[in-house]
């Protein structure tokens, strides 16, 4: 350790204060020792990606324009605020774990939630479900929710710098009971959750007009059979007639725009789903409605990221649901694996990044839910810069030249560029933690706040 001599001129000649003095000169040598040696580390690296033709700065500035849709019900375990403690079995969600903290109220998952962007550096978005509205304690049905709701969302958001996204909720409720409910086969039942989507569609429209951003309205629905049906096609043409329906209102794409979610089999609808993928890929584009890819609503052996070159020859825009299936569609916390990777790569290659809608659709009660969050989140932003810092162009030039050899050596030596230097210096500039650092911070959260609940 450096250390610097006392000034012939120090104005004492206590022990303590000298002593005081030079471990104070001894810290801030240090910390500029380190200030160098980081300063050399971050050029160094910078150098490397250079030689490959990746500009550091650019793919920087471009992660910072790419907001994520964050999920509200990841703090809360899918919950809502309908009633106190009014949440229902059933309706193909299951959340597993009870680890101490969950939010109870608005008020603490407010809390929770910017605590939670804290962590996250760039400026991002919020997806509520209809039951997040503030009902102040009164029943208040489905086909009654409106805007007024969710003026406390709206105004919280505005102070946050943040933009809504909302999801109708076709689930938790005695009319989704069954198992049905837009393909229902009684007409009534099928008229209440038509009524939902209606109100859903003008909360969001709301949302948007208010906040100066469309808000993505996102209709996933539970419809399916866990054993064989006979008329697979009646069930979809219900579902159809009733999307028509809920649908038919003409809203302004500058206030709220219409997403349909695919799904290929949830718990209680193993083996028919009324809205497959063929479904909703058939109607979202018969529609001019935008398509929602769920991560989990595949089978395992499919690749989504395989999936966007084909969609964005025929969409303008998507809708992305990250999150990250174990064995079946079981929402764990996205980390940053291959599947991950090769879905990030994917969309920086195709170029279509700002058409693109990313949200994240996981909840885990079995950790810390504010980690868990942060872990989720952070992982989405590093595979995105991971593939901004991806060589595409020189692979590009490979590819064309059907040099298979550069093109994969090209690859495996991309692997192991130090990607991590960077989404650090990332964090640091934007004034959000490191990975090194963020243990500490959710754990402190977690003891001044989570544990008093």
């Amino acid at each position: 350790m450096i250390r610097q001599p006392v000034p012939e001129n120090f104005p004492t000649d206590d022990y303590t204060e000298r002593l005081f003095y030079i471990q104070a000169q001894s810290m801030h040598a240090v910390s500029y020792w380190r200030q160098v040696m980081n300063e050399s580390v971050h050029k160094h690296v910078e150098e490397q990606y250079a030689e490959l033709g990746i500009d550091v700065e650019a793919a920087i500035e471009q992660l910072k324009s790419v907001p994520l849709s964050l999920h509200c019900w990841q703090t809360d375990d899918v919950g809502g605020f309908e009633a106190p403690d009014s949440k229902l079995p059933g309706g193909g969600i299951q959340v597993t774990g009870n680890y101490p903290g969950k939010a109870r109220t608005i008020a603490e998952m407010r809390q929770d939630l910017e605590k939670v962007t804290s962590l996250l550096p760039g400026r991002h978005r919020l997806s509520l479900h209809t039951i997040y509205g503030e009902f102040d304690g009164k029943s208040v049905e489905r086909t009654e929710i409106g805007p007024e709701h969710f003026q406390g969302w709206i105004e919280w958001a505005r102070s946050q710098g943040m933009s809504l996204d909302l999801n109708g909720t076709f689930f938790s409720h005695p009319n989704a009971d069954d198992g049905f409910t837009l393909s229902h086969p009684d007409p009534g039942i099928r008229e209440f959750w038509i009524e939902h989507g209606k109100r859903s569609r003008e909360i969001a429209a709301v949302m948007g007009k208010t906040l100066g951003s469309p808000a993505i309205l996102n209709t996933w629905i539970p419809d399916g059979a866990k054993d064989l049906p006979i008329d697979r096609l009646g069930y979809r043409e219900r579902l159809r007639d009733s999307l028509d329906a809920m649908l038919a209102e003409k809203i302004s794409k500058e206030y709220m725009k219409d997403a349909v979610e695919t799904k290929l089999f949830g718990i209680g609808s193993e083996s028919y789903v009324v809205g497959s993928h063929e479904f909703y890929m058939g109607y979202a584009q018969s529609r001019d409605t935008i398509i929602c890819l769920d991560m989990g609503h595949f089978h395992p052996t499919e690749s989504v990221a395989d999936k966007l070159s084909s969609v964005y020859l025929f969409f303008d825009e998507l809708l992305l649901h990250v999150s990250r299936p174990v064995r079946w569609d079981s929402d764990h916390v996205v980390i940053f694996n291959d599947d991950l990777a090769d879905l990030t790569r994917e969309l920086v290659r195709c170029g279509r990044i700002a058409d693109t809608h990313i949200g994240l659709d996981f909840f885990d009660a079995t950790m810390n839910r504010i980690g868990a969050y942060a872990i989720g989140a952070r992982a989405v932003l590093k595979g995105l810069l991971a593939a901004m810092l991806e060589p595409t162009v020189l692979l590009r030039k490979y590819d064309r030249e059907a040099n298979a050899f550069a093109r994969l050596a090209l690859l495996e030596q991309a692997r192991t560029l130090p990607f991590g230097t960077i989404w650090n210096r990332y964090c640091e500039e934007t004034g959000v933690v490191g990975d090194s650092r963020l243990i500490a911070d959710v754990l402190d959260y977690e003891k001044t706040v989570l544990n008093r609940r």
